[in-house]
């Protein structure tokens, strides 16, 4: 189980892919005298800083960024994984006297922080292994060996996804208890004491526009690379890597399956529809953040940073 941190002040900045959320973060992070934690679940894997729009080299220059490619892209990263590893880096910029600046996509690690998770205990590392093998070996069985131990997460859980199954079978059997019990158990935050949240909420042709033409400047910078060298990796499709966006199309292209201009179309489509899950997440679960219209959020930069003031959350 995480122990939760208590920090003087942090700031907090979700939004949609492509809403300027990345800027906006560099922007106040440069005002108050912080440093930069990623809250992105693609933007941790090391192999792909051009096709999850890590900042650029320059960006991490300027300010100091944690938590970025700080994975490969052969491990998972969970939101109990990420959240540890946030709460580390977040101790460890106060102690430096810096403002934590925590900013990302992933709304579920975003809940996690500041609502938490259920304490489920940690698992056997042979229990894990062996769980995950006979998973794996199962085939298409595999929601079977579920069923026999957790019938009530195997009734919303699909067939194909094989990582979640393996999650339920080994806790059940690490535990002696099915993990749909353990999601009943009360969360508890993890990240506690003054905290700005902030959510970007753009207008949905503006996001839509902004999706489509980072997709065309990715391809400009390097995505097909980076396509090409994850192909190259031979990685189980199931993995959360290579769900990154547009991903697939380009290495279906870079594999001659598909011309060019229909992998760009798939990798915009499959940007909007992200976007738009997005955009209903954080209408929906971050109700009590504070929103900035994300077309207009580089106008109100002085709002914001006067917002940040009042908290008092401006330097250490």
């Amino acid at each position: 189980m995480t122990e939760p941190y208590h920090t003087k002040g942090a700031i907090l900045i979700a939004g949609p892919t492509a809403s300027g959320k990345s800027a906006l973060a560099m922007a106040v992070a440069a005002h108050v005298g912080g440093e930069i934690v990623n809250a992105d679940s693609m933007q941790v894997y090391a192999e792909m800083r051009v096709l999850t729009a890590r900042p650029s080299a320059e960006d991490e220059a300027k300010v100091p960024h944690h938590l970025y490619g700080v994975m490969g892209a052969g491990e998972a990263c969970s939101a109990g994984k990420w959240s540890r590893m946030a709460l580390i880096a977040i101790a460890e910029i106060e102690a430096r006297g810096r403002v934590p600046v925590v900013v990302g996509g992933t709304g579920l690690y975003f809940r996690t922080l500041v609502e938490g998770l259920s304490s489920i205990p940690a698992v056997a590392e042979d229990v894990r292994d062996a769980a995950r093998a006979e998973v794996a070996a199962a085939g298409d069985g595999a929601h079977a060996l579920l069923m026999a131990v957790d019938p009530v997460l195997a009734e919303v859980i699909r067939p194909s996804d094989k990582q979640r199954i393996a999650r339920g079978v080994e806790v059940a059997r690490g535990t002696g208890r099915p993990l749909s019990q353990w999601h009943k158990e009360p969360p508890h935050p993890l990240l506690t004491g003054k905290l700005a949240k902030i959510v970007l909420t753009p207008e949905r042709e503006w996001l839509r526009g902004r999706c489509d033409l980072r997709f065309e400047q990715m391809l400009e910078t390097g995505a097909l690379d980076e396509a090409r060298a994850m192909a190259a990796l031979g990685l189980d499709a199931a993995l959360p890597a290579m769900k990154a966006l547009g991903l697939r199309p380009l290495m279906d292209y870079v594999a001659g399956k598909i011309e060019l201009s229909d992998a760009v179309a798939k990798g915009q489509a499959e940007t909007r529809a992200y976007a738009k899950r997005q955009e209903t997440w954080f209408r929906t679960q971050m109700i009590a953040w504070d929103r900035c219209f994300a077309q207009d959020s580089e106008r109100l930069r002085a709002e914001i940073f006067s917002f940040i003031d009042d908290l008092g959350l401006t330097g250490r």
